[in-house]
């Protein structure tokens, strides 16, 4: 039976991933290529129904993705119910940095739901190559035991709703256990 859920969500990944991207796409419906850098942590809350009929309410914490903002983010994984990891797969660095960000929030919540993210596929199908693996993306989807991976792009749209609405049904599904 379909209900309704609060939960909060966290957006993770080094600067210039496409994080605070994302969540405007998301919250607005806007592409707004060139935003500023987050400074420590941003926040917006929204409303989301998923497949199954539930009704969410998202608290999302949009983390800042430079070095120097790292030591303010374990607190701010306090209570969180789940994640969306994200790197530009343009950017080999970003994929690679991922380990320490899967680390700060495995450390810091309890086992909470991580779908992994490629933002910008709008520009791989403008024919910049995807510099990232196929076979490392799928070996360290499951050596962190993450749950999902999908392509987004916050410039066309593609997969950002459904990025929010698995997330959301993979934290009620934890949630009713």
């Amino acid at each position: 039976m379909p209900g309704n859920y609060l939960f909060k969500l966290i957006i993770a990944g080094s600067g210039g991933s496409g994080k605070t991207t994302l969540l405007r796409r998301y919250t607005t419906g806007l592409f707004s290529g060139g935003t500023k850098m987050t400074i420590g942590v941003d926040f917006s809350v929204t409303q989301c129904k998923t497949e199954s009929g539930h009704n969410v309410t998202l608290q999302i914490w949009d983390f800042g993705g430079e070095t120097r903002f790292r030591s303010l983010l374990p607190s701010f994984c306090l209570g969180a119910s789940g994640c969306l990891m994200l790197f530009d797969p343009l950017r080999p660095v970003t994929f690679h940095e991922l380990d320490e960000w899967v680390d700060i929030v495995r450390s810091n919540t309890k086992n909470v739901p991580i779908v992994l993210l490629s933002s910008k596929n709008d520009l791989i199908d403008d024919g910049h190559p995807f510099s990232v693996a196929k076979v490392d993306l799928h070996e360290f989807k499951d050596k962190h035991k993450m749950v999902g991976y999908m392509p987004v792009s916050s410039k066309t749209g593609l997969n950002v709703a459904q990025a929010f609405a698995e997330i959301s049904e993979l934290m009620i599904q934890k949630n009713a256990r």
